[in-house]
């Protein structure tokens, strides 16, 4: 020791790792999104820096990876060359190579969470918020403003969140005694550019609605700049967003929107699957839904 304290000796991580037969990587998967930034956009920029942080704090480096819709998702070799320790998942869809890929690792054992996606019939560590309610909320919310014919603009059907926000919507219709209608649900691919496209046919049955909700904000302000072009104001129609992201309090008039704890998803995820790696969580899958909350700003609603 007391040579080491002359020579300024430093222990090599790496070295130590080997000998642990551990990497000191956390793996993170992230969808490869063709022309988009993926860090400029809120969900995955909030989700990353709560477990960035959890893992700084637990001695952890992370190791960002992408997977494309069409490349090969055999996530066993990052666990068998040891380049992580575990893996988290964001963005994952229930689709046949997505199912295929995170069933190889509940069969191989391998320590893994999804963040925002469950897949029915797996066994599988989960973390989301509770959109259900959060939904149901924000209908609940417009309800009670007056506003009854309300049109609804989800994300795919391939993610299990997109499943619980119409669960919900559908949920707070009937318990107010109002009929769901097929025709008043539209689909986006939660970008803005989704729901500008979505504009012209918002306003196609503009007599017939008296409230949008987009399920999320960028959504929502992507139909709200369609509606302007078009000639039609927050004051003739309501807009409403879904996730809180910084975009949603700048607009005019803000935005009502309901707020998901990302930044808290992230470090919960990282925090229980690093404890089951080390043993300190045993039993059956952790499955957490975190509360939402509605933020409601806009004097319009």
């Amino acid at each position: 020791m007391k040579a080491a304290t002359e020579l300024h000796y430093t222990p090599n991580a790496l070295a130590q790792n080997f000998v642990r037969r551990r990497s000191g990587n956390l793996g993170v998967i992230l969808p490869l999104l063709p022309k988009v930034h993926l860090f400029s956009k809120y969900y995955f920029a909030e989700i990353l820096s709560g477990i960035g942080q959890a893992a700084n704090e637990r001695g952890y480096d992370l190791l960002l990876m992408f997977a494309g819709a069409d490349e090969n998702k055999d996530y066993l070799r990052l666990f068998d060359a040891r380049k992580v320790d575990a893996l988290i998942l964001l963005g994952r869809r229930e689709i046949p190579e997505d199912r295929a890929s995170l069933t190889a690792l509940v069969e191989h054992k391998h320590p893994f969470c999804l963040i925002g996606q469950r897949f029915t019939g797996l066994q599988t560590d989960t973390v989301d918020a509770d959109h259900i309610t959060g939904s149901y909320e924000m209908v609940r919310h417009l309800i009670e403003s007056g506003r009854r014919r309300i049109a609804f603009i989800n994300g795919p059907m391939e993610y299990s969140n997109s499943e619980d926000r119409l669960a919900g919507y559908k949920a707070a219709l009937a318990d107010n005694g109002i009929d769901y209608d097929i025709n008043l649900i539209f689909e986006g691919n939660f970008s803005r550019k989704s729901g500008y496209e979505l504009a012209s046919t918002i306003a196609s049955i503009h007599d017939r609605i008296d409230a949008v909700f987009a399920t999320n904000d960028r959504m929502a302000l992507g139909l709200i700049q369609g509606l302007n072009e078009i000639g039609i104001s927050y004051k003739d129609l309501t807009v409403v967003g879904y996730d809180n992201a910084d975009i949603a309090q700048f607009c005019n008039p803000p935005l009502t929107t309901v707020e998901v704890p990302l930044f808290e998803m992230g470090q919960l995820a990282t925090n229980k699957l690093l404890d089951r790696m080390s043993g300190g969580l045993l039993g059956e899958s952790f499955h957490e839904k975190l509360p939402t909350r509605l933020v409601v700003r806009s004097t319009n609603i």
